[in-house]
């Protein structure tokens, strides 16, 4: 299993919007179970890693050409002031790199699960951006965690995902189904790998050196 707190430092371990009226959502939901000590250990640790968000990008032009371009796709989604859009757009981008996810996935699965809406519950009680369940705070955080926090919630969201990747040895299809508790069906990883594919795909330009 791993996470990665700090960006400049991995660790490996084997094995502000208006408050606005939730939305209710017909999604599925984490299953709780138990975790292993050691698991819960970097599961917290992930959690309560607070370095300020910030584009992760080799080069800094690719940043902003990624930026730019999703600021423009995401104008059809809440929220809809540029400047919101790109500080929601940074911190996604920052926390699905420290978890080792790649964000375009990660923007499907927030376009399926809230439809960027801040403040969406599920009819099973998940919230926010990324659909968590409450009972993942008394195992991997506190319960003074605002799940409504947009950095708190994706940092609870990217690390749940990576631990159901890393349970599933890599194989993302079944690491979704886990996260919306439908392991078994199709349904849900197809809708968050369709969102990604018609909506969210990028890669970076390459310079031509003429």
């Amino acid at each position: 299993m791993k996470f990665f707190p700090d960006l400049s430092r991995r660790r490996f371990l084997a094995g502000g919007a208006a408050l606005l009226a939730p939305a209710l959502l017909p999604a599925g939901a984490q299953r709780e179970e138990t975790l292993s000590d050691d698991v819960a250990s970097v599961m917290r640790g992930s959690v309560e890693h607070a370095s300020p968000p910030r584009l992760v990008f080799p080069r800094a032009v690719d940043a902003q050409r990624w930026l730019n371009d999703m600021s423009a796709r995401l104008a059809r989604f809440p929220p809809a002031g540029e400047w919101e859009r790109r500080r929601m757009l940074t911190m996604i981008q920052y926390e699905a790199t420290r978890a080792d996810l790649d964000v375009q996935l990660i923007l499907g699965l927030i376009e399926v699960e809230s439809n960027f809406r801040q403040y969406a519950v599920s009819n099973v009680g998940a919230k926010g951006l990324m659909q968590v369940m409450p009972f993942w705070q008394k195992y991997i955080g506190t319960k003074d965690h605002n799940l409504f926090d947009m950095r708190t919630n994706l940092r609870y969201g990217c690390t749940i995902l990576r631990h159901y990747n890393n349970l599933e040895n890599g194989n993302m299809r079944r690491a979704l189904a886990r996260y919306n508790g439908s392991l078994g069906s199709d349904k849900y990883p197809n809708a968050v790998i369709g969102a990604w594919k018609n909506n969210w795909q990028w890669s970076p330009q390459r310079d031509t050196g003429v």
